[in-house]
């Protein structure tokens, strides 16, 4: 079945909106589903043994994969430790108590809800948009005096949340819907455009869902997982390298010989002691080296998880051609190609979403002030130099700084 076809059932079942609130922080919500890719992803070539679904279930493991988990925090972590502001709309009129305004904002998204900080919010929403390309926070606005008072964010599992492909725009039509509960027995949530900030990374035109960078590592990281167990268990000798030839021998002494060997020598860590006719040929599978454990290519997976995650592979541990002369270029070239996008995406869907959909205040935008300049030297020169030549202000070098 299509995906267009499923998403228009799924929403014929849920138009009379008869489904319950999604379930809150505390309750148990289990979604066994597959993400609804268009294709499944198996292994071709005539292989018998199937390469794994990218299921949720498959990418989350595959994230604690320490290549994978590497790359996800370089990006996450870097994003939630960056310092934000609220300000000013460009080419927008101030409203009424912008200050006012301004502060409140600043401290409910400080705590979006009753057991989360903002970076702890953001770690969450970040990690699904890196994974499976799909980032879920639901908007709670409770009727009070100050708006920003009553704003509530809580972090979605994006796997569980389904896009009506259909949508039109109407503000009282279901834009999203979230299946929650046991396998089987999943209850179907309608939700509005306004009730939900769905983070799509790498959107395209034939599916409503996005690419994450994980889901582009996928069959890497794979790969990478089979050769990293085949190396292991080369180097703890469970696969043996080597083997006895024997001609000439009936099968009663042959059958000797393995009852001997296994029985006084292996094991055992004694010198064994033979005694023939004909020296035994020694038979060797392996050179015994480090080049068994193709870490050469080990190496080049490492090198494509980290170009599916737009980072140097020196971010990974690869190091054999980066110098102290490449190091900061590289680490520069990471921040702006893996983390300013990223970041940037994440800021719009809060100014959009949270600020102007929720709230109404289309006059306020959400900014990361970290991204202004990564030199901080060459960031405070080009300030001064604006600032002496009276191009800023005071007032606007502040804010730029994010000062009061």
């Amino acid at each position: 079945m299509g995906v267009g076809l499923a998403v228009k059932e799924l929403w014929a079942r849920v138009a009379g909106g008869g489904a319950e609130r999604r379930t809150k922080p505390g309750e148990s919500a289990v979604f066994g589903e597959a993400v609804p890719f268009l294709t499944p992803f198996v292994a071709g070539g005539g292989r018998t043994a199937a390469v794994p679904k990218r299921t949720a279930a498959n990418l989350r493991r595959f994230s604690e994969v320490p290549a994978a988990r590497r790359a996800i925090n370089v990006i996450k972590d870097r994003i939630a430790c960056m310092d934000w502001r609220i300000e000013l709309r460009q080419d927008v009129l101030p409203g009424e108590d912008l200050d006012g305004r301004k502060r409140a904002l600043r401290a409910a998204l400080m705590a979006p809800n009753e057991s989360d900080s903002f970076r702890t919010l953001i770690e969450a929403v970040i990690e699904d948009v890196l994974v499976g390309g799909y980032g879920a926070v639901e908007i709670e606005v409770a009727a009070t005096a100050e708006p920003a008072a009553g704003l509530k964010l809580y972090p979605v599992d994006g796997a569980t949340i389904e896009v009506d492909p259909a949508w039109n725009g109407e503000a009282e039509r279901p834009r999203y819907a979230q299946r929650a509960g046991l396998a089987g027995s999943m209850a179907v949530t309608p939700l509005l455009d306004a009730e939900l900030m769905y983070i799509r990374l790498n959107p395209r035109t034939h599916t409503p869902f996005g690419l994450g960078k994980l889901e582009v590592a996928f069959e890497t990281v794979t790969q990478f997982l089979e050769a990293h167990r085949y190396a292991g268990r080369l180097a703890s000798n469970a696969v043996v390298q080597y083997a006895l030839w024997t001609s000439d021998k009936t099968p009663e002494q042959h059958e000797r010989l393995i009852r001997w060997w296994q029985d006084e020598v292996e094991g055992t860590g004694r010198v064994p002691v033979l005694h023939s006719a004909e020296k035994p040929e020694v038979l060797r599978f392996g050179a015994g080296t480090d080049a068994d454990l193709r870490l050469e290519w080990q190496e080049f997976l490492l090198r494509m998880i980290a170009n599916a995650f737009d980072l140097p592979p020196m971010l990974l541990g690869a190091v054999s051609d980066v110098n102290r002369s490449t190091a900061a270029e590289l680490a520069n070239e990471a921040f702006q190609q893996a983390v300013v996008p990223l970041a940037k995406l994440v800021a719009e869907h809060m100014t959009r979403d949270v600020i102007a959909k929720a709230l109404g205040w289309n006059d306020l935008r959400f900014v990361w002030s970290d991204l202004d300049s990564r030199d901080e030297t060459a960031e405070v020169d080009l300030q001064t130099k604006l600032l002496g030549a009276g191009v800023l202000t005071v007032d606007e070098v502040r804010a730029m700084r994010g000062l009061g």
